[in-house]
């Protein structure tokens, strides 16, 4: 069990650094609220700056639905054992981008989702994340049957590069989880 550190505190937008400041009023705008993770990260701006650039491009051009995107960070957050993350994803996942409920409940436990689409994503996200990008190309071609594109194995390690920001500085800082994710409170059973 790892002990996280401490005395870093959450930033508020008054307490930030201009250039943190200006995220965390953006995010504000974007989704009514500025997330534990995100003042965490304020406390170093590059972090912040690089995390959410990263974000909004794995968004913006994977080419992944919404509900594959939750696939992608729902997997890599629990392989990397990131509660914070779990519970913000896990939200996402079923309130705004409406993922059925057995997948969502598959990507929790760990099991294999049963919609053969998400889980060939699934499993090449899991295994880019555990083996360190180190894979086979049959496990590409499994993925390339399922109707994916190769350049979307690329747009999965640009998200296994953002949930790493994420996931270890939440990890570091203890981040606590915010109230609008607590309904999707998670532990690791394994």
């Amino acid at each position: 069990m790892h002990t996280p550190t401490q005395g870093m505190p959450l930033v508020s937008t008054e307490q930030a650094s201009p250039e943190a400041a200006a995220i965390l009023d953006e995010t504000q705008r974007a989704i009514g609220m500025v997330p534990n993770m995100y003042r965490g990260m304020a406390n170093y701006p590059a972090l912040l700056r690089t995390y959410s650039y990263g974000y909004n491009l794995f968004r913006s051009t994977s080419g992944f639905s919404p509900v594959e995107q939750e696939v992608v960070f729902l997997t890599i957050a629990r392989e990397n054992s990131c509660a914070y993350c779990m519970a913000a994803h896990s939200m996402v996942a079923d309130q705004m981008q409406k993922m059925p409920a057995d997948a969502l409940a598959a990507l929790r436990e760990g099991r294999q989702i049963g919609d053969s689409r998400l889980a060939s994503l699934q499993e090449l996200t899991r295994l880019l994340t555990v083996n360190r990008g180190m894979i086979e190309r049959a496990d590409v071609e499994r993925f390339l049957a399922a109707g994916f594109a190769e350049s979307q194995v690329l747009a999965v390690l640009l998200a296994i590069g953002v949930k790493i920001f994420s996931n270890y500085s939440n990890h570091v800082l203890a981040t606590p989880v915010d109230d609008a994710f607590s309904g999707y409170a998670w532990t690791k059973a394994d």
